[in-house]
């Protein structure tokens, strides 16, 4: 009696691992990509409130603003570079050494993170953002609008997401 596997044990096993994988692997990419894009959106809703809440706590004004370096802004409304958090001590509207509470690095998995229109956020110590006027931000994969996410900031600071509100890019 020989203790191995035949040939057409092999070739069974093989078809059987096959159509598992079919099934499992386009799940598990949307389960990655899904997690990801969740996280990206909690990450800038709770940085937001972060901020928000450090405007209040400081009693001045603490911006979120799209990321050129992790000292710089970068004045666009492209926020894929990621972002920072700063309390503007000396009220000149650029993160100085010693402001810098929050620094967020690159988006990955290729998602993308658009304002309608604002290159910063700042939230004024009554936790009130002025100057914005119901931004919204779109935190999009590769899957396109459907599944985007949208983060609106209203005047009064207030944060609120939806899932496929945002058109993409």
């Amino acid at each position: 009696m020989s203790a191995g596997f035949s040939l057409m044990e092999l070739l069974v096993t093989i078809a059987v691992l096959g159509v598992v994988l079919t099934i499992a692997v386009p799940s598990f990419r949307d389960f990655l990509q899904n997690s990801r894009i969740t996280n990206q959106t909690n990450e800038f809703v709770l940085a937001l409130a972060y901020a928000k809440s450090e405007a209040v706590k400081r009693n001045l004004a603490v911006i979120v603003c799209s990321r050129a370096t992790n000292a710089t802004c970068a004045a666009s409304t492209t926020w894929d570079d990621g972002w920072l958090v700063y309390a503007d001590t000396n009220a000149n509207g650029a993160p100085d050494a010693g402001e810098i509470l929050q620094v967020r690095a690159d988006l990955e998995g290729g998602n993308t993170l658009r304002a309608g229109a604002s290159q910063s956020v700042t939230f004024n110590s009554s936790g009130f953002s002025p100057g914005v006027n119901n931004d919204t931000f779109r935190l999009c994969d590769d899957r396109g609008t459907a599944l985007a996410r949208a983060i609106v900031v209203s005047p009064q600071g207030r944060v609120i997401s939806g899932i496929g509100t945002a058109a993409c890019p």
